[in-house]
């Protein structure tokens, strides 16, 4: 576990698109809500069941090591991933990115820690 100003320092050092290798550790209901990634850095990863593909047999087993990059970080002990190999992605994703993230192109390369007194994203 780390401390709440060492997961801030974390963040600090992330930004959104930057992709990490991660090893998924866990899939605890295969279709239901995602999956959790170790990116060795002290905090869980998580892709969420809607960034991945529809059919759970598409998505990464337990031991898959593979790319992600950071889709977001708030201040919950937690980074977001989105998986980089598309046949791990949900199909449709440039729609679903559109539809409920269509700033992500701009995005992408920012820091996921707020400057000083911007309010936390």
């Amino acid at each position: 576990m780390v401390s709440d100003a060492e997961w801030k320092r974390i963040r600090g050092r992330l930004r959104f698109g930057q992709v990490l290798t991660g090893t998924v550790v866990k899939v605890p209901r295969p279709g239901a809500i995602g999956v959790f990634v170790d990116v060795g850095l002290g905090v869980g990863g998580f892709v969420d069941v809607l960034l991945l593909p529809l059919a759970p047999e598409h998505w990464p087993t337990e031991g898959t090591v593979t790319a992600f990059e950071v889709w977001w970080a708030d201040e919950r002990w937690q980074l977001r991933l989105k998986p980089v190999d598309p046949a791990y992605l949900r199909e449709d994703f440039a729609d679903y990115a559109a539809r409920w993230r269509p700033g992500w192109s701009a995005e992408v390369g920012q820091p996921v820690e707020p400057a000083p007194g911007a309010a936390d994203g």
